[in-house]
């Protein structure tokens, strides 16, 4: 059976999930299930957990234990491979197997007409096989196979109709209609490479896994409840496994909705439009009214379409969690207020109007903006903002606060130096989209986070959502060198990488080398910055 549960704040969907869990299952050594999307979502929910399971009523004093939190991919990939009696680890459909058989396919046909549009991408045809950027654009291959490996894989989870008729012979869309000649040849390259691999491909394959799950739940070591906690999105491809998970388990699908006013609205157009329609055909983002909620709750709208047309759960099992009935105080509640009931904010009245909009109360701080003259004033003022709020709310703990911006990478050095120490946050993937901190900041796709820890005046952060070359080293040397193999080198760029901790290493390299090396750089002469005549820095021999 498939549960829907919905609530527009994480903190209120987490006590939902603490309910469904404080019931144990009829084996106590069987672990319960909870799908969460990222690793910082994870070790939040486990923390809230912690005071719920087990706890002397009135207190926090429980424990999470014997939950397990693997990510929605996983759960459900797992899933599909014990059923489909495929094995992860040799599937030959998996990116980095397929792009080898791409690769052969497009040496194979290169010179083939229909691969023209690849062909000329990659300077193979007469017309780019010329000039300077020849080189680089033959060299850039197997980078180009492997985007394509990554784009059929996503095909799949995404777009499965379409690799049906890919496989039926017909080049044409999710919706049918045919592939412009630009991308049409994306349909041949595919079939091309299935006709290679001796296995069906990943949509085909779900497909058999879903009814073998139907027909035979037993084959999966899974137990009878599930959990899916604060997905913002779900592919086509995982939703048909849940549905077929759903026939033989008790499966809950915990969502975070910014306004049930808007799933009420979304719900009655279905019921007068229930045909699907394609994104550019669809008129539920003009249902909402405020501004707010028709930017930032895509997502969430188009998650429940996915869900009205594919899995729509029966009556009784679709609930809300509504929030305390409480009137707003603060700015940053009639903000919240206003966006879960859809209310447009009241404008600026013209003269001889009524003004309608609410006063600010003079002591009200539940919003501020910060004027700051560069990203590291930024983060000197934000540390400044985090010891006043924990030290103006005793009741704020250092796990409450998150910040997010929209650029870790370019902040990660300065929160370094700022904030004095700070580690990554291990297993993180590229998007911790969704990690939940303080009321109205959950759900929020597509941000990067830093959640602060404080003693005294140490704070410690942990960063999340950086890339590997950054929180891997020697991955970080690699890709530098990547960048600089086909370009010329400055100077300072020479010194910077025989700074890196790895180089370092290798060659025994100390603060006294490095002076010495910038010292015989200076004597040679060779110049820093770019050559004036050529616009273009010197490479070094």
């Amino acid at each position: 059976m498939l549960h829907l549960h919905r609530a527009a704040r994480a903190d209120v969907l987490a006590q939902a999930l603490g309910d469904l869990l404080s019931v144990p299952p009829e084996d106590p050594f069987t672990p319960d299930l909870v799908a969460v999307p990222t690793r910082g979502m994870e070790r939040w929910l486990a923390q809230t957990m912690s005071g719920a399971l087990g706890a002397t009523p009135g207190r926090g004093d429980g424990v999470c234990a014997n939950v397990l939190f693997p990510t929605p991919h996983r759960l459900l990939s797992d899933a599909v491979a014990t059923a489909s009696g495929i094995d992860p680890e040799t599937d030959p459909w998996l990116p980095e197997r397929l792009t080898w058989t791409l690769l052969e396919v497009v040496d194979a046909h290169l010179d083939d007409p229909w691969l023209a549009p690849l062909a000329a991408y990659l300077g193979a045809t007469e017309a780019t096989a010329r000039g300077p950027a020849a080189p680089l654009r033959r060299d850039r291959r197997l980078s180009i196979v492997r985007h394509l490996a990554g784009l059929f894989d996503r095909y799949a989870l995404h777009r499965p109709e379409m690799l049906a008729a890919w496989a039926a012979g017909r080049d044409v869309d999710t919706a049918g209609v045919g592939l412009p000649p630009a991308t049409a040849w994306q349909a041949q390259l595919w079939r091309k490479a299935a006709a290679r691999i001796p296995v069906p491909g990943p949509a085909e394959r779900r497909e058999r896994a879903c009814a073998a799950i139907v027909e035979q739940p037993e084959r999966l070591a899974l137990p009878g409840r599930l959990a899916l906690f604060g997905l913002t999105r779900l592919p086509q491809g995982h939703l048909r496994v849940i549905v077929a998970l759903a026939a033989a388990r008790e499966v809950h699908l915990l969502l975070l909705h910014p306004s049930p006013a808007l799933w009420e609205a979304v719900a009655a157009h279905r019921e007068r439009h229930p045909a699907a329609l394609r994104r550019a055909r669809d008129r539920t983002g003009e249902l909402a009214r405020n501004a707010l909620l028709a930017s930032w709750g895509r997502d969430a709208r188009e998650m429940q379409l996915v869900l009205a047309a594919a899995a729509d759960p029966a009556p009784g099992r679709d609930r809300e969690h509504p929030l305390p009935d409480a009137p707003p105080r603060t700015l940053l509640e009639r903000l919240q207020a206003d966006v879960r009931a859809d209310r447009p904010a009241p404008g600026i009245p013209l003269l001889g109007e009524a003004d309608g909009r609410a006063e600010l109360g003079p002591g009200d701080r539940s919003v501020v903006v910060h004027s700051c003259h560069g990203r590291a004033r930024q983060v000197e003022v934000l540390r400044d903002a985090i010891l006043h709020a924990l030290a103006a709310d005793p009741t704020l703990e250092p796990r409450d606060v998150i910040v997010m911006c929209p650029d870790v990478e370019a902040f990660a050095p300065l929160i370094q130096a700022v904030f004095g120490t700070s580690e990554p946050l291990d297993g993180v993937p590229d998007s911790a989209a969704g990690v939940p901190g303080a009321a109205g900041a959950a759900g929020v796709p597509g941000a990067a986070g830093a959640a602060a820890g404080a003693s005294g005046t140490d704070l410690r952060v942990r960063l999340a959502d950086r890339s590997l070359t950054q929180t891997n080293p020697l991955l970080g040397v690699v890709s530098t060198l990547m960048e600089l193999v086909d370009r010329r080198v400055t100077a300072s760029e020479v010194l910077d990488l025989a700074d890196r901790a790895p180089i370092r290493r290798r060659f025994g390299f100390d603060d006294e080398d490095l002076t010495q090396l910038q010292d015989w750089i200076t004597a040679s002469g060779i110049r820093w910055g770019l050559d004036a005549e050529h616009r273009a820095p010197y490479k070094l021999q």
